[in-house]
Order: C-alpha cells, then sequence, then structure tokens
C-alpha cells in the first residue's frame, strides 16, 4: 500500500524549471508524444531498477490504469528517441488536478523534460495543481 503521510502537492502556479534542464528542453533531444504508448509507459514504469528493487505497479493495477485511461481520465507523456521510448509518465486527471503516479528514464533527463512538458499542458489546461505522491529529491529542484 502507497499511503504517504504528506502528499507532495506542485503547485503550477511558480512551477520553476532549473536554467541547465530549460535548456535541455529547448534543445528538443525528444519527440515528445501524449497518450500514444500508455500500457507501454505503464509497464516501463513497473520495471525494477537498480534504486527500485520493487515496485507497487503489478499487473493487477496495470489493467485498472488502462480501464481508467479508456475512460479518458489517465494520460502519458512520453519522450521518444530514435522510434525508441525513452522516458515518460502516467497519471490520472481528476477535476482541476492531475495525479501523478509513476514516471521512468532510460534516457538522461528523459522523465524530468517529460514532466516539464506535462506542467505546460497542465497551466494551458487550467489544472490549478500537480500531485506527486511524495516530494523526492528529484521534484524539489521544480519548486
Amino acid at each position: 500500500l502507497v499511503d504517504p503521510e504528506h502528499r507532495g502537492v506542485i503547485p503550477l502556479i511558480g512551477f520553476h524549471v532549473p536554467r541547465r534542464l530549460a535548456r535541455t528542453v529547448r534543445a528538443e533531444p525528444f519527440e515528445i508524444r501524449f497518450d500514444t504508448a500508455f500500457n507501454e509507459v505503464v509497464s516501463l514504469c513497473a520495471q525494477a531498477a537498480p534504486d527500485r528493487p520493487e515496485t507497487w505497479i503489478n499487473p493487477v493495477i496495470q489493467d485498472l490504469y488502462a480501464q481508467v485511461f479508456h475512460m479518458g481520465c489517465a494520460h502519458s507523456v512520453e519522450c521518444w528517441r530514435d522510434g525508441t521510448l525513452v522516458g515518460g509518465l502516467y497519471g490520472v486527471s481528476l477535476g482541476a488536478a492531475f495525479f501523478g503516479e509513476s514516471m521512468f528514464s532510460r534516457a538522461t533527463d528523459a522523465s524530468k523534460v517529460a514532466l516539464v512538458h506535462l506542467v505546460a499542458r497542465l497551466i494551458t489546461g487550467g489544472y490549478r495543481l500537480l500531485d506527486a505522491q511524495f516530494i523526492t529529491e528529484h521534484l524539489t529542484q521544480f519548486n
């Protein structure tokens, strides 16, 4: 069960993109797509990694998120390079909030670039906040 004591809420107003990452985003190292490989993003987020040997995303949860995606309430942001999915994130949209569920990266800065593109789309869409479950060191750079 994933149940953080304090939610990792990131206000969209004042979202800060560090200078180095802003340069990376401007260089467009990835093709950014939305909702074209949702199930693949969830599967890649579910894979174990050296810093995370276990994951909470099991096959039952993957199936449930696929259903939410087909209902139009879950979305993915994808970073592609040379036809390969190298980073991304997924989450659930509810009202003016987006609940980021998980992210992955197989290329330097891919998940961060996906997050920057997500925030830009959320702001354009009139969203008010991004819930990231936990505030990690990875996410503190955006405050």
